[in-house]
């Protein structure tokens, strides 16, 4: 059970219902995140502007495998359930990926790269090194590049440290951050 009270669509901020109207649109459904967030319309705003602005950087699939990595290195099992789900069904990465994913790796060598700068960042807290952002350089990343995944690695880590704070349930089927 959640710690705070998550709000059915109906019950949230009436300022964040066409958020939630349009999520339910783009997905189907409306995970218990998205309402979550919505109890603070100006997060939501801020969240879904973020989320729709990085969903133009880098390619679907290294963005679902920062997710997982930052995920796993967060302890967050609503964000590794809700990525894994995506991985597997929206990005098509194979359970075997998404294992060295959650390790922080990718057997794909460019991905590679970005998965471990993202870990990198999270577990330095952003005081990575000359020679982490030179390899992620030499892997193929520009520096926009790398400012995105910089900011995957925010954005994830909101999401996070949101879903561990509220201890969301999770709407998605369960993977566990011990289990890695």
């Amino acid at each position: 059970m959640s710690r705070i009270d998550i709000p059915t669509r109906d019950d949230a901020p009436e300022a964040s219902q066409p958020i939630l109207d349009a999520v339910h649109k783009q997905l189907g459904v409306v995970p218990n995140l998205f309402r979550l967030i919505a109890l603070s319309p100006a997060a939501l705003a801020g969240y879904t502007a973020f989320q729709g602005a990085l969903g133009k950087a880098l390619d679907v699939r290294t963005r679902e495998r920062i997710a997982l990595a930052v995920a796993q290195a967060n302890g967050c099992d609503y964000c590794l359930s809700a990525h894994t789900y995506l991985g597997l069904n929206l990005a098509r990465l194979s359970p075997v990926e998404i294992a060295l994913n959650r390790k922080g790796a990718s057997g794909d060598a460019k991905a590679n790269a970005a998965v471990a700068f993202a870990v990198k960042v999270v577990a330095r807290r952003g005081h990575v090194s000359e020679a982490d952002v030179a390899a992620v350089r030499d892997a193929g990343f520009s520096d926009g590049q790398i400012v995105e995944i910089v900011a995957l690695v925010a954005e994830n880590t909101f999401t996070n440290f949101l879903n561990e704070v509220a201890k969301t349930e999770i709407d998605f089927p369960a993977v566990r951050a011990e289990a890695a």
